[in-house]
């Protein structure tokens, strides 16, 4: 590709949100350019391990011209599924992608729009544009605590989105540190194969899989939680930063409940702090987190109860969640090697990586500062983000909307801009 070449714009990242993008400009007629490190979506092939479900009801799965229709729309699609599933809407379009290339440097011409940088197989080259989508997901970097290097080596570290079955692991039990969605469902992964697990819980909170007859994601959508804008959130920015709620689709689907997994004899422990050499420490907060995690759970069945109520829905009858275990102590150490522990599952989540973007978007935690994907920045533009513009951002329900607003924006922009593309509109 020349060095000289120039897009309209330049789309970086293939994922089902970047490629959304790229379907609405497609379908305007705007020359656009979609810029993939790897291959199209290949995240749900590549980073998920081998159990995975969705823990959205599949009804949530729709992209541009493109809906879940299978046989099990309450259902939840396996991460093979998911594949199929996305590369039957492949086959309906075809994006302008550039695959197996990374954009290193993404710099501003001043009023001129941008030169973003390409290494691939054939070596550097750069392009030019006068809109950049960035679609490289939420928070791409895996976190791994700065005092992971001194544990004892013999033990095997490995991050979350690095996990895929029980039998990668070296025989022994395993110690899982997270509760969001992926830690939650990775224990019980190994706690279904029959490995004794050490679960080091956070703050996340959990929700019940089904209540009243019907999956609850399905009555938050009937609520309009899901398309409820960000400002208008209850709980405004703090419930923003919370950890999602832990729930699985397996097996059709059921809570996870981490006191019955202690009562099968799964070890809990609070927040870890600090380890070193065999040696771990724990916050002393096993119990403070099991009870806040039970009392979100218990007040997103009130807040379904309110619903029907109001709107005369005939349901069975309320229930309300009582624990089956609680921590005689909540335990504040632990010995690895006493343990019989050989290996270590982080899944403490990720964080942004925006530093080859040449540009004063981004707050002091380093994340972009947009509304709706739009920045400050003229022609500069995100999608795929959590809580972008509501809850269902950064999920399947919520990328389609996302996209088509990035979309119509920068056809409106490029209209006025270039007058020759006024007509496309």
């Amino acid at each position: 590709m020349s060095a000289t070449a120039h897009h309209p714009v330049v789309i970086v990242g293939a994922g089902q949100a970047g490629l959304s993008v790229s379907w609405y400009l497609g379908r305007a007629g705007i020359d656009h350019l979609v810029v993939e490190s790897t291959t199209p979506t290949h995240a749900w092939a590549d980073s998920r391990w081998d159990n995975f479900t969705l823990v959205t009801p599949n009804w949530h799965c729709r992209l541009p011209g493109y809906t879940y229709d299978g046989p099990d729309p309450d259902g939840f699609m396996t991460r093979d599924e998911v594949v199929a599933w996305l590369h039957g809407w492949l086959d309906t379009f075809t994006p302008p992608v550039r695959s197996h290339t990374t954009v290193t440097r993404l710099r501003q011409l001043g009023d001129r729009g941008f030169e973003v940088t390409l290494t691939g197989s054939d070596g550097v080259d750069t392009v030019t544009c006068d809109q950049v989508v960035v679609a490289t997901g939420g928070y791409p970097l895996p976190i791994i605590p700065p005092y992971a290097s001194s544990i004892d080596p013999a033990v095997t570290q490995i991050h979350s989105e690095q996990y895929f079955n029980p039998e990668q692991l070296p025989d022994g039990a395993v110690l899982v540190v997270g509760s969001g969605q992926s830690g939650a469902q990775i224990a019980e992964d190994l706690h279904l194969a029959g490995r004794q697990v050490h679960l080091a819980i956070g703050n996340a909170p959990r929700v019940a899989r089904f209540y009243r007859g019907r999956d609850c994601m399905t009555w938050l959508a009937d609520m309009g939680l899901y398309d409820t804008p960000t400002q208008e959130y209850p709980g405004g920015k703090a419930a923003q930063e919370k950890t999602n709620h832990y729930v699985t689709g397996r097996d059709g689907g059921r809570d996870v409940d981490l006191r019955q997994f202690a009562s099968e004899g799964m070890s809990l422990y609070g927040t870890l702090v600090d380890g070193k050499d065999s040696s771990l420490r724990f916050a002393p907060t096993l119990t403070a987190a099991l009870d806040k995690a039970d009392s979100v759970y218990n007040s997103i069945c009130a807040d379904i109860d309110r619903h029907i109520e109001k709107n005369g829905i005939d349901a069975p009858p309320p229930s309300r969640y009582e624990a089956v275990w609680s921590p005689p102590t909540d335990p504040t150490e632990l010995d690895l090697q006493d343990a019989g522990i050989t290996s270590i599952v982080w899944a403490i989540g990720f964080r942004p990586d925006y530093r080859w973007i040449e540009a004063s978007a981004f707050d002091g935690a380093g994340r972009p500062m947009q509304t709706r994907g739009v920045t400050q920045v003229p022609g500069l533009s995100f999608v795929g983000l959590p809580w972008m513009h509501t809850w269902g951002s950064g999920r399947f329900l919520g990328i389609d909307r996302d996209a088509r607003h990035i979309a119509d924006t920068i056809v409106e922009t490029l209209g006025r801009t270039h007058p020759r593309l006024a007509a496309v509109q």
